[in-house]
Formats: structure tokens, C-alpha cells, sequence
């Protein structure tokens, strides 16, 4: 673009002539072509060019943009439409980055497989017959078949790193407080992270420090400095410590090829001079119920808003009573109503201490011995799912099999760490395999740097 061979227009076109290639895999729910045409047309006139010119990024369905819908890929938001921009689409803006559209998801962000969302699945572009992951499931079907540069998403107990590795491309979520959460529709506020779906480094680290950095809207958002990524992310003179944890990597619900391929992953890193060793980490079993706990104790609190009186979707029953009632059965799906459900049970007085009073004090145990680990490590290395995309529908009615999708993605959500997954090659049948890092909380640098060069040694 700045030597003029192509123009930020000509970009924006081949992403919207993807898209309408791809329509048949449900990744997009609203395309805002014309503002975006618009834009680009505005930024192909300007003599200085911005961090973010012609970057086209795709929004989650969970992320407010100013004068569009917003739905949460949810019935009980039908014809919501955002009021105010999140602070960072506001940043991307500013730097000139264009907003595509905004992308399906999970419900409200619950689910492993984008099958919870009130417009169908989202089909993995690879295999048509097989989820993309979830729940950031049509971010990560969007970059894959460059139907946009970038997505954001967010990432509360998997939801970027997952899809990413079940559709075969990168997937960052960073320190919990990096990014400000102001304008995202909230699930599980002590989880919840925004993150970035990319398919190389460059433009991951490029686009983490736009949106990056304090935010009075958001007195969560961290004030530590913003590091320069891009000019990190070559560096890998340093042969670091890693560790990987023995229990996960001989967990019974691991897929073979994926042991197989984090076992070669390992080997390689051995060879090239690099110190990794195998830890014991007796905690790793008690992550998904400990999750599930939490995050279920907190969506049932930040729901609660959703009661069929100040917006989207009404049930028109005469009582006051039964338009709350039916608003919310007919507006949730099954996965959000669950979720309430049990999340109103651990909070009740009766079994407070027994569940969530608990599950708090075994999160925090997770946090102070996962953080110790980086006292003399520089990197955890895991698989980042169990198994590779499975089949629409064969775990939509078993919730325990689905919640396993993220047995290894939680451990950085409990922990508050920063974590991304990149690929690693296939599984017998062609799918995607995803590698897990985890670093100490804001190292994202460092972190971007060694899956840089994993990347370029895969």
C-alpha cells in the first residue's frame, strides 16, 4: 500500500468477495460493507499511512460497534442495536484499521463448538462436517479463509485459543487487564479477555499494541506499560526454559496424534538446545470444575440484565411476572440456561461454601503454583485441546464431553496468564493441531517471540 502497488479498496474487495464464497459456513453475521468501502476509500486518499491501514477486522458478536447490532448471538438481544463503540474498536479506528463485520459465536460466549448460537453453527472451513470450535468459532473460520486480516474476539476459559487450533490458525489471549474489556458483553467478569485470532505474528503483535493499555472506562484494565511487540518478535537468540506438565500430556482423553505431534515439538526443542523438563502438577483435574463453577456463579449475575423489559427480545404476556419468565425461557438457549441455572445453585446460601466459596480458594491455589512454575521457567508448553474438530452434533447433548474440549485452556483463565495457541501440524485425518505456550503474566513479548519462532520451524 505505501509503494502504491494496491490500494486499501482493493484489499476490502477480496475480503468481501470471500466472504460471499464462504456464506455456506455461517461465520459472518452482520457485513458492513458499505461504511467499510467507505473508509477504505477514505484512507487510500491520505498521503501518511497509520499503524492499522488496510488491516480489515472482523468483530465477535459479543463486542459493541457504534449504530450496529449487537446480539450475542442470542434471541433475547433480537433488534439491539450498540449506542456507544468498545474502547477497542475505538482504537483500531483511530488507527485506521476498517471494521468488516461482525461475527457468529456461541451464545453469550458459552460453548466449545459454535453450536449454540441462536443463527446455527458455524461449519470448520477444513471438514464441513465437523464444528470450528468455539466460542469464538466464526473469528477463527474467518481468518482462515481470509474472509478478513484480523478477529477479535474473547477468551474466557478457551474461547480464542480453542478455535483457533481446531481451525488451524494462531489464537492469543493475553494477560487478563491487558486489553480493557469496556464494550464487551460480559460473561464471566473475572474471565473474561479480550484476544486476537491472526494467521501470522506480525500482524497479532501489530494489532495487540493498538488496542492494549489502561482505559478509565474499564478500572480492571491494567497501567502497565504497552511494550513495542513487533520489534520483539524476531528475537530468539535466548534458549529458554520450558516446562510441560507430566499429567497433561499422559491425560487419558488426549488424542494420540496430538500426544504424538507435542512430543515432537518437545524433541525439537531438546535438540536445539533448549532446557525442558517435565513437571508434576497435581491440580490439572480440578481446573474444568473449578471453571465451571466460577464462571457459571458469574454469568448468572451479569444475565440478569437480559429480563425482557429495557431491550431486545419481549414476551407479550399480561402478567409483569410471566413477561420475565418467558422472555428469558424463550430468549436463552439450552448452554445459557444451564449455566444460569447452575450458577444461581453454587451461589445460593445453602451450598455458598460448599461450591463457590471453595472453587475461589482452589483458584487461587492454581494461580500461586502456575505462577510459581514461571519463577524458573520461561514457558509452559501443552496441547492446546485434547482432541482435533469433532462432529456437529455428536457432543451437543453430552455437556461434559464438550466442557473437555478446554482441559487445557483453563489453566491460563484460573491463572490470569497470558496464552496462545499456533498450529502444529495435522492428525491422521487432515484436521488441525494446535500448540499451547503459556507465559507469566504481561510477557506477551516474549511470548509472541517464541511462537514466532516455532512458527517458522514447524
Amino acid at each position: 500500500m505505501k509503494k502504491n502497488k494496491f490500494s486499501c479498496l482493493n484489499k476490502l474487495e477480496f475480503y468481501l468477495n470471500s466472504i460471499k464464497k464462504n456464506l455456506h459456513l455461517n461465520a459472518f453475521i452482520n457485513i458492513y460493507s458499505k461504511d467499510a468501502i467507505f473508509k477504505s476509500k477514505k484512507i487510500d486518499k491520505k498521503i501518511k499511512k497509520k499503524k492499522l491501514s488496510g488491516i480489515i477486522v472482523g468483530l465477535k458478536d459479543l463486542i459493541c460497534y457504534k449504530n450496529y447490532p449487537i446480539q450475542a448471538s442470542s434471541k433475547i438481544l433480537k433488534g439491539f442495536i450498540s449506542k456507544f463503540n468498545a474502547t477497542l474498536v475505538n482504537r483500531i479506528i483511530q488507527e485506521d484499521g476498517i471494521i468488516i463485520g461482525h461475527q457468529n459465536c456461541d451464545e453469550f460466549g458459552m460453548g466449545s463448538s459454535n453450536e449454540n448460537s441462536f443463527f446455527g453453527p458455524v461449519l470448520n472451513p477444513i471438514d464441513n462436517n465437523k464444528v470450528s470450535g468455539g466460542s469464538s468459532g466464526g473469528s477463527a473460520v474467518s481468518v482462515q479463509k481470509k474472509m478478513c486480516c484480523i478477529s477479535i474476539g474473547s477468551d474466557t476459559g478457551g474461547s480464542i485459543r480453542q478455535p483457533a487450533s481446531f481451525c488451524g490458525v494462531i489464537g492469543m489471549k493475553p494477560t487478563y487487564s491487558r486489553i480493557s474489556r469496556y464494550g464487551l458483553i460480559a460473561y464471566a467478569s473475572s474471565f473474561d479477555t479480550i484476544g486476537i485470532i491472526s494467521k501470522n505474528i506480525s500482524e497479532c503483535a501489530k494489532i495487540l499494541e493498538v488496542v492494549s493499555g489502561n482505559d478509565s472506562l474499564d478500572n480492571t484494565s491494567s497501567f502497565v506499560k504497552v511494550d513495542n511487540y513487533t520489534e520483539y518478535i524476531n528475537l530468539t537468540n535466548k534458549k529458554y526454559k520450558i516446562a510441560y506438565i507430566k499429567q497433561a500430556i499422559n491425560h487419558k482423553h488426549l488424542n494420540k496424534d496430538i500426544k504424538q505431534k507435542t512430543l515432537l515439538k518437545i524433541d525439537f526443542l531438546k535438540n536445539n538446545g533448549y532446557q525442558v523438563d517435565e513437571i508434576d502438577y497435581n491440580l490439572l483435574n480440578y481446573m474444568l470444575p473449578v471453571y465451571h463453577i466460577l464462571s457459571s456463579a458469574e454469568a448468572s449475575s451479569n444475565l440478569s440484565r437480559f429480563d425482557g423489559i429495557r431491550y431486545g427480545y419481549k414476551n407479550n404476556s399480561d402478567a409483569l411476572s410471566s413477561v420475565y419468565y418467558k422472555s428469558r425461557i424463550n430468549g436463552f438457549n439450552r448452554e445459557v440456561k444451564r449455566r444460569i441455572l447452575l450458577g444461581t445453585f453454587v451461589l445460593s446460601s445453602k451450598y455458598y461454601n460448599s461450591y463457590y466459596l471453595k472453587a475461589q480458594k482452589i483458584r487461587h491455589l492454581i494461580k500461586k503454583t502456575t505462577r510459581f512454575i514461571f519463577n524458573k521457567y520461561d514457558f509452559i508448553i501443552s496441547p492446546t485441546t485434547p482432541t482435533t474438530a469433532f462432529n456437529i452434533g455428536e457432543n451437543i447433548k453430552n455437556p461434559i464431553a464438550m466442557y473437555l474440549s478446554d482441559l487445557y485452556t483453563v489453566q491460563a483463565s484460573l491463572s490470569g496468564i497470558p496464552a496462545i495457541s499456533i498450529p502444529n501440524g495435522f492428525d491422521k485425518k487432515g484436521m488441525p493441531v494446535g500448540l499451547q505456550i503459556m507465559s507469566d503474566v504481561f510477557e506477551e513479548k516474549k511470548l509472541l517471540s517464541f511462537a514466532n519462532y516455532l512458527l517458522k520451524n514447524n
